[in-house]
């Protein structure tokens, strides 16, 4: 089969075009891979390799291969189940109240009332405060002799105590400053995510004679369940990898019932030096958040 001069010429320009267009494209692109692999995949893979070493903080240039020594200590050490155990509670725990908290207050925000827009505004202060300050105000708020709720329950003639110090209150009182700072985003996202929402649908729900919850139910969620997925998937990895807010408050304390793995690892690498041991908590930290997040969209997608 011939083909015709002009047909021949006009492909082999369409083929260069193309061509030139995609050694562009990867041109472009190569610098932002490039930095990718060294601030994210770099550090990624080192850890990985770490944790196959028995590799002190002090001696960091001395690297002994061990194979699965650092995971086969791990498995036998129950300080790495009560900080994996602590982990799953404050972030199942957090997550689940922010997110419904954060629903009924987008709820609420989106109610047309006088003052609302301020309303609106007010509820964000506690996101944009730092960690460091929080932990401070939670701090002054549970100090013996003059702290607000100590002063509270003394005045009722009930026990006071500092909480923090209490095996029973410090978890709760962590999760407590979870949800304060972040339920306000879920709400704002979540709020945003309604207000995209046309009002068509709700009219013609009123019309067939759908009440409030109904319309909530088959209308408002499915409509807001993509935003959901990512705010909740979000804040799973925020929180179980969160730091700040159980070292400045308790420190893994009292008697590790606040222990986490992100401060674990902490205390392996810089207090004990253990930087192969730290880094094998580090790589089962990473495995449980891709395999969460994997599941939960696979799930997500499903429904």
């Amino acid at each position: 089969m011939n083909i015709p001069m002009e047909r021949l010429s006009k492909y082999r320009r369409e083929f260069t075009s193309l061509s030139t267009e995609t050694w562009l494209g990867w041109g472009l692109l190569l610098p932002a891979a490039l930095l990718m692999f060294v601030v994210i995949f770099y550090p990624i893979l080192d850890g990985i390799v770490m944790s196959f070493q028995e590799r002190s903080f002090l001696r960091p240039d001395i690297r002994t291969f061990t194979g699965l020594g650092n995971y086969t200590a791990l498995v036998r050490d129950s300080v790495f189940w009560t900080a994996l155990w602590n982990s799953a509670v404050l972030t199942g725990v957090s997550v689940a109240l922010q997110f419904l908290l954060g629903l009924g207050l987008a709820l609420l925000l989106k109610q047309k009332v006088p003052g609302i827009s301020i309303f609106r505004s007010i509820t964000m202060i506690s996101w944009v405060l730092p960690v460091i300050v929080i932990v401070i105000i939670f701090n002054w708020l549970v100090q013996p002799g003059y702290g607000f709720v100590n002063l509270i329950l003394d005045r009722f003639g009930l026990p006071t105590n500092y909480w923090f110090s209490s095996t029973t209150w410090a978890m709760p009182l962590i999760i407590l400053m979870h949800v304060w700072k972040n339920a306000p985003f879920f709400a704002i996202a979540l709020f945003a995510s309604m207000q995209s929402i046309p009002d068509e649908l709700y009219e013609a729900a009123e019309m067939d004679g759908a009440s409030a919850v109904q319309q909530f139910r088959y209308i408002t969620l499915p409509n807001i369940s993509y935003v959901a997925m990512i705010m909740i998937v979000l804040h799973v990895l925020y929180t179980f990898n969160n730091f700040d807010f159980v070292w400045l408050s308790t420190g893994g304390g009292p008697l590790r019932t606040t222990e986490v793995l992100p401060t674990l690892v902490y205390r392996e690498a810089f207090q004990q030096y253990a930087l192969g041991y730290a880094a094998s908590i580090g790589v089962v930290m990473l495995v449980i958040m891709m395999a969460f997040t994997v599941i939960y969209v696979k799930l997500e997608d499903f429904d």
